[in-house]
């Protein structure tokens, strides 16, 4: 896990989502520590999506950095934008309805962060993916909606599921849409001096 001249350090994601550990994996990396970090998640005003999604995952990085000094931090976020709309997380079934109406048979952006800290230096990257939803029917959106996938999601859509239907063209990152850009990630932690 470390250089073999080098004390052995932890590898901590900073985040609860079991689609980043999926990710992670299909890499070839578990982290030794999963402890999401807790920050207010609110944009700035007139904050652009990849300022926010930059800002978010470094700011969840520095909270954990504070804890576990000695170890590699990797924390990462998304977040969606139709235009200058940004669309985070519904908050219940009426806002998820609105988010895929909006995101129907039309083309939005993705921005995912994605923060390494290790030994006080803080690197990041910003994946920017333009996503194109086909025009979905009032029975798409409601069965979508009533399966409940939307929950915890930016956007109110997982593209690792059931919305997979939906998704006519992707240009950029398909993990990163999913949460974690895995070529930006494995070059930073690569960086900081992180071995699998």
């Amino acid at each position: 896990m470390s250089r073999p001249d080098a004390p052995a350090r932890r590898l901590i994601l900073a985040s609860a989502s079991p689609r980043r550990l999926e990710l992670l994996a299909q890499i070839g990396i578990a982290p030794d520590l999963v402890a999401p970090a807790d920050i207010d998640e609110t944009p700035l005003k007139a904050e652009p999506p990849a300022r926010l999604a930059q800002r978010l995952a470094c700011s969840k990085a520095a909270v954990l950095a504070e804890t576990y000094p000695d170890d590699v931090i990797l924390a990462a976020d998304t977040v969606v934008a139709v235009g200058r709309r940004l669309l985070e997380k519904p908050a219940d079934e009426a806002e998820a309805t609105r988010f895929l109406k909006l995101l129907s048979g039309r083309n939005h952006r993705v921005f995912t962060g994605v923060a390494v800290i290790s030994g006080g230096r803080t690197a990041w990257r910003v994946v920017e993916t333009r996503v194109s939803v086909k025009p979905l029917s009032q029975d798409e959106i409601a069965a979508y909606v009533a399966s409940g996938e939307w929950r915890g999601k930016a956007g109110g859509y997982g593209i690792q599921g059931r919305a997979a239907a939906f998704i006519s063209r992707i240009v950029g990152s398909h993990p990163a849409v999913m949460g974690l850009p895995l070529y930006e990630t494995a070059n930073l932690l690569h960086g900081a001096g992180w071995r699998a």
